[in-house]
């Protein structure tokens, strides 16, 4: 598989095949097919096991802390990738990117986060804020520590992003009632409130186009 990869990229390898060479990165003996069969069974595919939670992963026969720490290195480093291709960069022109990095940046999650992504006068990302976390289904959000944090970074407009772990697309009432509240906020400020995403497993729904 090395051989393969090396000579012909990865796309000639399957799920399967990348995993058990992650798997031999965190216990480089053995044969790691079986194991790396039983991850993709049990959490559905490799993006699955990649975003497991780490107490969930060792409860798996054969999962020890080396192989946690392989998995979510890899986990980190495709987070990297995917804030490199949207940082500093007009968002307004590479929205697929924008979307892709959220979904990699939330989608594992199990609990409720929100998510600012802060912009400059060019509509380039500058910052990224933590509001809020909560639980399975909601995080409390307070307009002020919005405000102030998009002062802080002297920001000109914001996108907000919040994931449903639940899997849910659809804003709630909740939801809508918030975006326009901290868009009346923002808007007292000269601040623009470009959408607001939603992040249910591997979408992203935007508020704009609904």
């Amino acid at each position: 598989m090395r051989r393969r990869l090396l000579e012909k990229g990865g796309d000639t390898l399957t799920e399967i095949e990348i995993l058990e060479m992650l798997l031999y990165a965190g216990q480089p003996r053995g044969d790691t097919k079986p194991l790396a069969k039983d991850l993709v069974r049990r959490f559905g595919s490799l993006a699955g096991v990649l975003r497991a939670p780490p107490e969930s992963l060792r409860d798996q026969d054969g999962v020890g802390d080396a192989v946690v720490a392989a998995l979510r290195l890899v986990e980190a480093a495709g987070l990297h990738l995917a804030h490199s291709d949207v940082h500093n960069r007009p968002v307004l022109t590479s929205w697929g990117a924008v979307m892709h990095y959220c979904i990699n940046r939330l989608a594992h999650e199990p609990i409720e986060y929100l998510i600012m992504l802060c912009l400059d006068n060019r509509n380039r990302l500058i910052a990224e804020e933590t509001l809020s976390k909560g639980t399975v289904n909601q995080t409390p959000v307070y307009v002020r520590e919005v405000v102030n944090a998009a002062l802080k970074h002297h920001t000109r407009a914001v996108i907000l992003v919040h994931n449903h772990p639940s899997g849910e697309t659809e804003p709630s009432r909740a939801d809508i009632d918030m975006t326009n509240e901290v868009k009346r906020a923002l808007e007292i400020m000269t601040i623009g409130l470009h959408d607001h995403l939603i992040v249910a497993g591997t979408e992203c729904v935007s508020f704009k186009s609904l």
